[in-house]
């Protein structure tokens, strides 16, 4: 028989119209991305009540912030864990089947999306341990949902509009970062309408109220991706899913595909010569480009929060109680998603199979470069008074671009390229080489100020964020945290006026 004989529940797959079952798994395998951008991104929200609650130092004007290490922690330990998800549960979805070990990445997400919400302690330390703990683990879930989801939808969608299909499973996630600002907005606009946060006097309610309220909706949408059917381990029961599906009558190939694995032919490791010759390539260059995606990517949505303040847009943190900051800070963050960030993913959806990946990908890169030199090069004159909303629009189109762009082809080429006994892993190991990228947004830009340089000029040792990829470096937050050799760290009593004074 010829090599390029394939099986004919592969051919009528290829081949296949689409049916309502392509959307079904769209939603169900979407829902994972939905709930993983809700849980990455939330957290730059909860990080203003934890440093308002935990941190208040009422000899100090300011309200209180997380110190550098303490932000850094939270925000990036989950990237941490989803490096290393990537990673274990890619090779996993190769050895054990995709859908089997999908399971295990959302029961897994499931429990340590309560145990964040639900931080056991009640000292600032205490608690962040437990929060960091728990985003480590739940990052490790969140990272396996990458490779499996893609390879999922890749190898149900037929070959005309597969690229469209993977995009649509990714594109959830922009719906899951405008969830988390609307949530957010919801919450907080019924408290601040209510004229008094009433928290509990006891402390350990206290140091569970900053972070579990922005999960209220994350265990919901988790439920519909956990009811899947078992991987068919049988090739003839698999032949005979598909018939049911693709309503065409499929064979028994089991002897077949015995044949095909006999020959050997493609029978090469991930580490082999004969993989390094035909895709090794592929994999530096889907690792590269999502490596440098992601530092400004996530940096950008992580630290929205402090550039929209340093920009004027949002008044400064001591004229506002803390629900009305965090109400102002979701709601531009919310524009922002309803108008950049969400659209992109879709006008990736609808011409990725028109105008083909590496089109986007090149013109995405373009246009983010663009826009951020656009930004970082007159930076001085989009913080002077009447020239925010100039700032904002060119800000949107960043995110806009980045979605429309290499956000979404750097998910859907892996899931593409690569044959399907090693898919699954190599999708992971690009994945983690952007997760490596996203720490480095997480924590180089909250470490480089810190450096002794900075000291001796007299500048704050604060947090301070910069534009990643404009031509320079343009501080556009910062936040001092610094105590005098004497001074006591923030204690009960100030807490407890911090906790009162949310209002």
């Amino acid at each position: 028989r010829s090599e390029q004989q394939g099986l004919q529940v592969l051919s009528a797959l290829d081949a296949a119209k689409t049916q309502w079952y392509h959307f079904t798994a769209i939603v169900v395998a979407g829902m994972g991305f939905f709930t993983d951008a809700y849980d990455l991104f939330c957290i730059s929200l909860v990080t203003k009540l934890l440093g308002r609650i935990y941190y208040t130092d009422l000899s100090k004007p300011d309200p209180g912030t997380l110190p550098p290490g303490v932000a850094a922690a939270v925000n990036g330990v989950a990237f941490c864990g989803t490096l290393a998800g990537q990673l274990f549960f890619g090779w996993l979805g190769d050895k054990m089947g995709r859908k089997s070990v999908y399971g295990m990445t959302l029961i897994l997400m499931v429990i340590c999306s309560i145990g964040s919400g639900l931080s056991f302690a009640h000292t600032p330390k205490s608690v962040m341990a437990t929060l960091c703990f728990f985003r480590f683990w739940l990052g490790f879930g969140i990272g396996g949902d990458y490779p499996l989801s893609a390879t999922i939808m890749s190898e149900y969608a037929n070959k005309k509009t597969r690229g469209a299909f993977i995009a649509a499973v990714f594109a959830m996630q922009g719906f899951g970062i405008l969830a988390g600002g609307i949530v957010t907005l919801i919450i907080s606009s019924a408290f601040r309408h209510r004229g008094r946060l009433r928290v509990a006097h006891h402390p350990h309610a206290r140091g569970r109220s900053g972070a579990a309220h922005l999960l209220l909706a994350d265990e919901d949408a988790r439920d519909g991706a956990l009811h899947r059917p078992r991987r068919q381990e049988r090739q003839k029961l698999a032949a005979a899913d598909m018939s049911k599906v693709l309503q065409v009558e499929l064979e028994d190939e089991t002897e077949k595909m015995d044949e095909m694995v006999s020959r050997g032919a493609n029978d090469f490791g991930l580490f082999s010569p004969q993989f390094a010759r035909r895709h090794g390539l592929h994999l530096v260059g889907t690792a590269t480009t999502w490596f440098l995606l992601d530092i400004a990517f996530y940096s950008q949505n992580l630290f929205q929060k402090d550039i929209f303040t340093s920009i004027n847009w949002i008044p400064k943190a001591r004229t506002m109680s803390a629900l009305d900051e965090v109400f102002r800070i979701s709601r531009a963050q919310t524009l922002i998603a309803l108008c950049g960030t969400v659209p992109g993913y879709w006008f990736t959806v609808f011409l990725i199979d028109v105008v083909g990946r590496f089109a986007i990908q090149l013109m995405g890169f373009f246009m983010m470069t663009v826009f951020m030199l656009g930004l970082a090069v007159p930076y001085h004159h989009w913080t002077t008074p009447g020239n925010q909303i100039g700032f904002v629009v060119m800000y949107a189109f960043t995110f806009f671009f980045a979605n429309f762009g290499p956000n979404a082809t750097t998910f859907v080429v892996p899931a593409e390229i690569f044959p399907a006994r090693l898919r699954s892993t190599c999708h992971g190991i690009s994945a983690a080489a952007g997760k490596a990228g996203a720490m480095i947004g997480a924590f180089g830009f909250l470490y480089a100020p810190q450096l002794p340089l900075r000291a001796r000029r007299g500048q704050p040792a604060g947090v301070h964020v910069h534009l990643p990829g404009a031509g320079g470096q343009r501080e556009v937050a910062g936040g001092d945290v610094r105590r005098g050799p004497g001074q006591r760290g923030p204690g009960t009593r100030r807490r407890r006026a911090a906790v009162h004074g949310l209002v």
